[in-house]
């Protein structure tokens, strides 16, 4: 909620905003209306736009995904992948209180509470419903765990024996009685944990898998040049976001979600 008013006084104040937070606020139309009204009625109240994005959510499941489903001739499912090991994630609060990692296998983290995974990543299901014209009859939760086999080390602490290790869970979208858009994180703190989960290209990836006619796997590798994925992945959530910032700046007031914008290219970036 502090974030919230944040933007909202931002924005009431004619400043353009982009953010990488709060996530629903990507697309939150059917899955946090009641929180972004007020954020929404700010930026039209100061005439400025907001855009909120990234690369999950963002890019990887809004852009990407979208664009490969414009070669289709029909389309079955769409599913969004992020396969990462997320050890060298130097994020303790997020890894340990948020997502459960380290915790005993019975407890029930805050992200895996009921209702917590579609507030964080129903955005990304319902603006691909939105993309592909069809409208969700729900968006269902789902979640799996392992245990760590053996004490782990991470940038963020030590995993022991027997504490969650690993996580796996999809947020998928319903349309006439079937998944159609789904949310698919496998994130693994050990490369050699469950080898029966779907594996990254590479160090780790975003995969788009559409299922129909053709079928198309795209992946999208990252690997920064400190030769990290993950924080390839954090330069990856703001580049989307500055290089953004001219289209939101043209943007009528409001909230600007990736439906709206044009083509964000790297113009002016080759050096």
């Amino acid at each position: 909620m502090e974030a919230l008013a944040d933007l909202s006084s931002f924005l009431r104040a004619g400043i353009n905003v982009v953010s990488s937070s709060p996530g629903f606020m990507q697309y939150p139309y059917g899955v946090a209306d009641g929180l972004a009204d007020p954020v929404i009625a700010a930026a039209k109240e100061g005439g400025a736009s907001i855009f909120v994005n990234g690369i999950d959510p963002g890019f990887g499941n809004d852009q990407l995904p979208l664009v490969i489903t414009g070669i289709s001739e029909w389309i079955d499912e769409v599913r969004c992948y992020e396969i990462l090991n997320y050890s060298t994630y130097n994020q303790g609060e997020v890894l340990f209180d948020i997502m459960g990692f380290g915790k005993p296998m019975d407890e029930v983290p805050f992200l895996l509470q009921p209702g917590v995974p579609t507030l964080a990543w129903g955005s990304v299901v319902a603006q691909l419903a939105a993309g592909l014209g069809i409208e969700l009859e729900r968006i269902d939760e789902w979640y799996e765990q392992v245990p760590a086999p053996f004490d782990i080390q991470t940038d963020a602490g030590v995993v022991s024996k027997g504490t969650v290790a690993g996580l796996h869970f999809e947020i998928r979208g319903i349309y006439k009685g079937r998944t159609a858009v789904v949310l698919e994180h496998v994130t693994r703190l050990h490369d050699d944990l469950a080898p029966e989960w779907p594996q990254p290209a590479g160090a780790g990836c975003y995969r788009v898998k559409v299922s129909g006619e053709p079928n198309y796997t795209v992946d999208l590798q990252l690997l920064g040049t400190d030769g990290d994925h993950n924080t390839a992945g954090l330069k990856a959530t703001a580049m989307r976001l500055v290089n953004a910032i001219p289209a939101v700046i043209d943007a009528a007031p409001g909230l600007v979600t990736a439906l709206d914008l044009p083509l964000i290219t790297g113009k002016g970036l080759v050096r």
